[in-house]
């Protein structure tokens, strides 16, 4: 019996998650739906709720699945998933996710094969993920940094993530972003943020929705589809020494800018040059060579106008044979690309998302940053005497 299409669905709001999960079933009319909330405490496992609906499916299922459950969600909903799998045998289904879940982690551990148990892949194809956007709610999270969340990310609460980190991670984790399209034609807010949206995930495929929900046979091409690889994609974008997509060109106002550097960076300098570089940026990412951390990978990420810095992995090292089998084969496949004699796979690289940056005046202020020649040969011994407002003064 062939697999069935296993579609995932989540909206920065409610009505944008249940309008996605309509407009795939309106192209999918035998699609069972698994809409599930996670609901995360301080301590222990989330609180786990489940309802499915669609053709065929027995009150055997649903009723045990429309009980609350406190446990692993991972768990909860592999096994919600293969018992309809069993029963129900549907070619597709749909499942919903709230916010409360780390969604590419989370993705990651629900379909890792496990020994000893039944996988999601010996029954299900991943489908392209899609994300229902709701263009004013997009634009108030992203603002929001005041407060944070700690969201379930597969194994364990992820560290707090800010709702303006959480509103950017749900589009670029997309393989396709449903935009609801705005009752009145002089709000331009709904291009505004499909321009952005557009530059935060590039290879995503990007379309306008309204009341009803149709698609249209080419979409239903793009998103009924199963995903190649899937799980190396996930794991490849958890990578911390990965760059950011970027989109060239400007689109009603914003602007992408990656700059690329292969020396480390001068704590002190790069602090002094936040104030010009982050001017009018949304979103940033990328990882860093400090040179207070010569060891370390870096990570970098803002959303909104908050940003953090990460010690988030070392630098792979020649005759580390422990560290490179454990790395990735994306991470290994890119250290070998950009591999110097000297630096090894160190090197800068980040991405910035806004509105009409400036390229020139970015690029050149953290080019100002890195270290110079005299600098440069000082070595390790040298920079561990360089202040670090960054990350701190610790001893290497």
């Amino acid at each position: 019996m062939p697999k069935g299409l296993l579609s995932t669905v989540v909206g920065n709001t409610p009505a944008a998650r249940g309008l996605a999960v309509d407009t795939l079933v309106r192209s999918s009319p035998g699609a069972v739906v698994l809409a599930a909330s996670i609901h995360c405490r301080d301590t222990g496992y989330p609180v786990v709720q489940r309802f499915v609906t669609g053709p065929g499916v027995p009150q055997s299922v649903s009723q045990p699945m429309s009980r609350v459950a406190t446990g692993d969600p991972v768990v909860i909903l592999r096994q919600d998933l293969l018992a309809i799998r069993r029963t129900v045998r549907p070619s597709h289904l749909v499942l919903a996710l709230s916010d409360e879940l780390d969604l590419l982690p989370f993705l990651v551990e629900l379909w890792r094969p496990r020994s000893g148990a039944s996988a999601l892949g010996d029954h299900y194809v991943p489908a392209p993920v899609a994300a229902g956007l709701d263009p004013a709610a997009f634009l108030a999270e992203l603002g929001c940094v005041h407060r944070a969340a700690r969201l379930w990310d597969g194994t364990d609460h992820s560290s707090p993530l800010t709702p303006a980190e959480i509103a950017a991670r749900r589009v670029e984790a997309a393989h396709g972003v449903l935009v609801t399209a705005s009752p009145s034609p002089t709000d331009r807010r709904t291009d505004g943020v499909a321009a952005l949206a557009r530059h935060l995930n590039p290879s995503a495929t990007l379309v306008h929705v309204a009341q009803p929900p149709q698609m249209t046979g080419e979409l239903a091409q793009q998103f009924l589809r199963p995903v190649l690889d899937a799980l190396e994609e996930w794991r490849a974008r958890l990578e911390p020494v990965t760059v950011a997509p970027s989109r060239p060109g400007t689109d009603l106002g914003v602007t992408s800018v990656v700059w690329r550097a292969r020396r480390p960076l001068h704590p002190e300098r790069l602090a002094d040059a936040l104030p010009t570089v982050m001017a009018g940026v949304v979103r940033s990412r990328g990882h860093l060579w400090l040179a207070s951390r010569p060891a370390a990978v870096v990570t970098w990420g803002s959303a909104g106008p908050h940003m953090e810095l990460h010690e988030a992995d070392r630098w792979l090292e020649p005759g580390d044979d422990s560290a490179w089998r454990n790395a990735s084969p994306q991470r290994r496949t890119l250290a070998s690309w950009f591999w110097h004699d000297y630096y090894g796979e160190r090197r800068n690289a980040l991405t910035f998302t806004g509105a009409d940056l400036d390229r020139d005046r970015l690029r050149s202020a953290l080019d100002a940053a890195l270290l110079n020649d005299r600098e440069l040969s000082l070595g390790w011994d040298g920079w561990a005497a360089f202040p670090d407002p960054l990350l701190g003064d610790v001893p290497l």
